[in-house]
């Protein structure tokens, strides 16, 4: 795939995942209505995120599984019919996960008051109680994840986007008709049933890919094989290294339960807005472009995988510092109008608010870090981004035991946009060994992108201060003036970007002086 098609999948990729991830943020908006910031809200975001760790880190897009099947399986011949030799392994694969994963399934069906009571410690008894009924209902979503992870790699191997990219959506509705079918409940088991619901969609969405390319499904368990020894000289320590880095959620939840009813879901809420903008910009640009660098790893073409290491990082900034400016400026009007409404009340939107603020400083090592772990991954090195994860748990604990106390629950994000910079220092340091990637030519677009940013928030506060006096509180006019205030600061932020000739900013504008000549003269 040459570095055109890349990006015009990029576009694709960011337009379906534009839809998943708006119909996601519906789906958010439905819960925060029925459910609020509550104990039962509570209980569900606690409860999730143990089968989370499966379906969304280590099966969701560029989890283990996903990066492990496209690393191994896009060295094959994809133009044709797949080998006997790959079927072969990838069945192998799917056997193996499919067992592991049903026996840890079972493990926390059985266990769940125990895994209940672990990840909240600091809650009461009847809040426990909650979260391991919920754990029940959704254990079996630990077995989906796996599987999931290994049919979306093999899917974008043979470039399959569409349907598998627009799985999750799939989710999201299930939860969306539950809410609205049935109405909240007290225990939140509704949500519990309709995220199990969801999961088993999009397990079904991504089979009809495998057998289009020519996979056929066998009882296939040669652990032999070269390519399934390679998958699991990865696999693991990736794995193990995504349930580190989940221990930081479990040490988030650990302190948050210590905190008010609803700290959690508030924290919960914030993360899921931080994540609208900046998962469409990551979906977008590293699902095209992972193939590319495991593909240029093994031809040892040192030089296109710094262009397009560079390239995916100018493009990656340059979208994320005007997320953070409107995030930072429009947080707390954009909560009021999406989410205000039902058991969602003012306490909420300040509790919410706190928690982005303070989340939305991640963003810059964010994007950065996840690049630069796709080049690790593209040396079959999982294990760097692994021991820098397990590094990371107990300075977590430690910068919550100090933040959470002067912060409250805004001091728990604080740390994870602190841990999220030091992530990326130690991964920055230690792929000089692999390979130079030249960061030096990075610093001249990044200093672009950072003056035009800082114009843009200024144009955003004034904007919006001026017109929050002009137009007053209503929440009609609260829409106006967010989004007059946001196309002003986007604009600024473009012209500027022009005035200092940064290189994506002038592609850009090409491309949309072509398509309007092209409009015009049809």
């Amino acid at each position: 795939m040459n570095h055109k098609n890349i990006f015009k999948v990029a576009w694709l990729i960011a337009v379906i995942t534009i839809v998943s991830k708006v119909v996601g943020f519906g789906r958010d908006v439905v819960i925060a209505q029925a459910y609020g910031a509550s104990m039962a809200s509570d209980a569900y975001f606690y409860a999730y995120q143990v089968p989370a760790l499966t379906l969304i880190l280590l099966g969701g897009v560029s989890g283990p599984f996903h990066t492990v099947t496209v690393s191994i399986f896009s060295k094959e011949d994809i133009t044709g019919k797949p080998s006997r030799d790959a079927e072969k392994a990838l069945n192998t694969f799917l056997n193996i996960t499919g067992i592991v994963f049903t026996l840890l399934t079972i493990l926390v069906y059985f266990f769940s008051d125990t895994v209940a009571k672990a990840i909240t410690a600091g809650g009461n008894a009847q809040l426990q109680a909650m979260v391991a009924e919920q754990l029940r209902v959704m254990s079996p979503i630990i077995f989906i994840g796996g599987v999931v992870g290994i049919l979306y790699g093999i899917s974008n191997v043979y470039n399959r986007f569409l349907l598998t990219t627009l799985s999750p959506t799939m989710a999201s509705f299930a939860i969306i008709v539950a809410i609205w079918g049935f109405g909240s409940d007290n225990t939140g088991l509704i949500l519990a049933w309709a995220t199990l619901a969801g999961a088993v969609l999009q397990l079904l969405i991504q089979l009809p890919a495998y057998f289009q390319v020519g996979f056929k499904y066998l009882p296939d368990f040669d652990i032999k094989m070269d390519k399934i020894k390679k998958i699991g000289e990865i696999i693991f320590p990736a794995v193990v290294g995504c349930t580190i880095g989940q221990l930081n959620i479990y040490v988030d939840m650990f302190f948050a339960s210590q905190l008010a009813e609803g700290s959690w879901s508030a924290i919960s809420y914030a993360n899921k807005i931080f994540q609208f903008p900046v998962g469409i910009i990551m979906t977008a640009m590293l699902v095209p472009l992972f193939p590319v660098f495991s593909n240029l790893v093994g031809k040892n073409d040192w030089d296109s995988l710094r262009f397009y290491f560079h390239k995916g990082l100018s493009s990656l900034w340059f979208l994320a510092f005007p997320v953070f400016s409107i995030i930072f400026v429009f947080s707390q009007d954009a909560i009021t109008l999406l989410f205000q409404r039902g058991k969602f009340d003012a306490g909420d939107t300040v509790m919410v608010t706190q928690a982005l603020i303070f989340l939305s400083f991640a963003i810059f090592p964010y994007v950065a870090r996840d690049l630069l772990t796709r080049i690790f991954y593209a040396f079959d090195d999982t294990k760097t981004p692994f021991l820098i994860a397990a590094m990371s748990i107990f300075t977590k604990a430690v910068m919550n035991y100090f933040l959470v106390k002067p912060f409250g629950l805004a001091g728990i994000t604080l740390s994870t946009a602190a841990m999220a910079g030091i992530n990326l220092v130690w991964l920055a340091f230690l792929i000089r060994k692999k390979v130079n990637l030249d960061f030096k030519r990075i610093r001249t677009p990044l200093l672009k992108i950072t003056a035009a940013a800082l114009v843009m928030t200024a144009v955003a506060f004034g904007s919006n201060l001026l017109l929050h006096q002009i137009l007053g509180e209503s929440r009609i006019f609260l829409l106006i003036n967010v989004l007059t205030s946001g196309i002003l600061a986007m604009i600024a932020y473009f012209i500027m970007t022009l005035i200092l000739k940064l290189d994506i900013a002038e592609q850009l504008l090409y491309k949309i002086k072509a398509k309007i000549f092209k409009i015009i003269n049809h």
